[in-house]
């Protein structure tokens, strides 16, 4: 069986989780809990290109408010 995730003709959507940490997840797989999508249904690369845009700070957002309030 091939990995799902390495579809390039597939259908993804893109995911970010409570800790603010984005992730593409193909769109006929139920969303994980703790999981919420912020990107419609695209294609791989655009699902890829959406999260390398908007997740400029790979830190978890725990870490990145701890850093701005010290």
């Amino acid at each position: 069986m091939t990995n799902p995730f390495e579809d390039e003709n597939g259908t993804y959507i893109v995911l970010i989780n409570d800790a603010g940490q984005y992730s593409f997840w193909r769109n006929f797989i139920e969303i994980p809990v703790h999981c919420a999508s912020v990107h419609e249904p695209d294609t791989r690369q655009a699902c890829l290109d959406y999260i390398n845009q908007n997740w400029t700070d790979m830190r978890p957002r725990a870490d990145r408010e701890y850093e701005c309030c010290i």
